[in-house]
């Protein structure tokens, strides 16, 4: 193979599931003429525009599992080399595609009371099991960042808390199941991208902190990683100071952050993945096509994800890099599409997922998960005031009736006529942006409740948006189901009344 034959091999560009038959040829040629060694997969362009999952567009989805099938087979026929493929599913395939398994976000799994570590390998396990049967190789994920600021517009419910050591476990564990299973997994956003208030696919966010400070808390959980033989880890589009000399440079492209720091004096051996090189933290950085792709390449990134000027960048890394630092990375990137099997890589057919066990799993989980983090509960309580027709109920931001409310089947009074009411709230999205996309006047109404009847607050979705439910000593108690899932409602509301 000559040089940018090699060099090709580290480039994984976006493909798009949701396209236009323009652009599934342009990829094709991108495949034969650059001989490119991979793919990411997106579900549209919007989808992986710089807010990324903003869905503007209106798209016929049905059929999106089918059509990733399909496309994976057409891209692989074109290859010369087998492609790597890889997805960004934190939290399974329903990440990008829909009508696929959906396992709970980060933050819930953080949130098991008994078994963490067993039951998120068993999670990272069974989404591997449905990523490999679908022809994908490597999951990028699961995040390795501890979330310590509750402002944090892109992190939140993708970490699995605030604890270092707590995060270092159950990212190894998800990182270990994927492994299990057969497929890639890595651990992200290095050096850490939990204690940031800027969205690095909108700007580049600043981690003002000391030297000491990150290695007991951001790199802790990357060391941990290091230290038990993690593969692959993907540096984020972040600047720390305190790590390069007071210069407000991205992680992604600093050789002083993943070359000295990472690779030497972190031990770590694997591979390095840079986040996507169109985030606009690195991406405006560099205006002549390939020079951002030449910087990743030279501060030590092994492969360039989402990269838009794969052509110049291939031309501007043979130009820049030494022979022997290509051959290195090369020999890197085809060891591990041979240890994934990408080499053996044969046509796929649709596989079907067996949702009876995969909702087992969802019950087990839901067991573990839902709290009562606040008050106590008596079902005996709350059953007899049902009966004295003195119980009311209210369910906020979902279709009526919910299924917790069905599974709750008790006879409910009108709120104004009820002793207690039942306050069950389905956060509308569980990203911070605009308060969760909790509208202003029904959080007022909420706030009222709570401050003229005892209430039960069964919140459903992302915790941190508990803050603008009013304070916990409003209610008197408060259950914390974390998912909207059937079987989390079910269980939810078991809670309340005793079954």
């Amino acid at each position: 193979m000559n040089k940018n034959q090699k060099i090709a091999q580290l480039f994984s560009p976006a493909a798009f599931i949701h396209d236009n038959e323009e652009n599934y040829q342009a990829i094709e040629t991108l495949i034969r003429e650059q001989e490119i060694g991979g793919l990411t997969f997106f579900h549209s362009r919007h989808s992986a525009a710089a807010n990324f999952e903003k869905r503007a567009e209106v798209l016929d989805v049905s059929g999106t599992f089918e059509k990733l099938i399909g496309l994976i087979n057409r891209y692989q026929k074109a290859a010369n080399i087998p492609l790597l493929i890889s997805i960004d599913g934190e939290y399974g395939l329903a990440m990008r595609i829909e009508n696929t398994p959906q396992y709970p976000f980060a933050i819930t799994l953080g949130a098991l009371k008994n078994d963490a570590a067993t039951w998120v390998e068993e999670v990272g396990y069974r989404m591997g099991l449905d990523m490999k049967r679908s022809g994908i190789h490597l999951n990028l994920a699961p995040c390795a960042d501890v979330n310590t600021n509750p402002d944090n517009p892109v992190i939140g419910y993708r970490s699995f808390g605030n604890m270092p050591e707590k995060v270092s476990k159950l990212a190894f564990a998800a990182y270990s199941g994927m492994k299990k299973a057969g497929i890639g997994a890595c651990l992200k956003h290095f050096p850490g991208h939990g204690d940031t208030a800027t969205d690095s696919h909108l700007g580049l966010p600043i981690l003002h902190k000391s030297k000491a400070e990150l290695q007991a808390e951001e790199l802790f959980p990357f060391q941990y990683g290091i230290d038990r033989g993690v593969e692959l880890i993907m540096v984020g589009h972040l600047a720390v100071p305190a790590l390069t000399g007071g210069e407000n440079i991205p992680a992604s492209i600093s050789r002083e952050l993943i070359t000295d720091l990472l690779k030497g004096e972190m031990g770590f051996k694997g591979l390095v993945i840079s986040d996507a090189l169109n985030m606009k933290a690195v991406a405006n950085l560099y205006p002549e096509p390939g020079e951002l792709e030449w910087q990743a390449f030279h501060a030590g990134n092994d492969l360039l994800c989402f990269s838009d000027h794969v052509s110049e960048g291939i031309t501007k890394i043979a130009q820049q890099a030494s022979d022997s630092a290509i051959d290195t990375v090369f020999e890197k990137v085809m060891d591990l599409k041979t240890r994934l099997g990408v080499l053996e890589t044969k046509p796929i057919e649709v596989p079907a997922f067996d949702w009876e066990s995969h909702s087992q799993l969802q019950q087990t989980l839901a067991k573990n998960y839902v709290s009562v983090i606040s008050g106590e509960i008596s079902p005996e309580a709350v059953q007899a005031l049902a009966k004295a027709g003195k119980l009311g109920f209210q369910e906020f931001f979902t279709a009526s009736p919910s299924r917790f409310s069905e599974e709750l089947n008790l006879p409910f009074s009108p709120t104004e006529e009820a002793e207690k009411v039942i306050l069950a709230v389905f956060v509308p999205s569980h990203k911070p942006l605009n308060q969760f996309g909790m509208d202003s006047e029904i959080l007022a109404q909420i706030h009222q409740f709570a401050k003229t009847n005892p209430c039960i607050l069964v919140h459903f979705g992302n915790p941190l948006a508990l803050k603008y439910l009013g304070e916990f000593a409003d209610f008197e108690a408060v259950v914390c189901a974390y998912q909207g899932f059937v079987e989390t409602q079910v269980h939810a509301a078991a809670v309340l009344n005793g079954s």
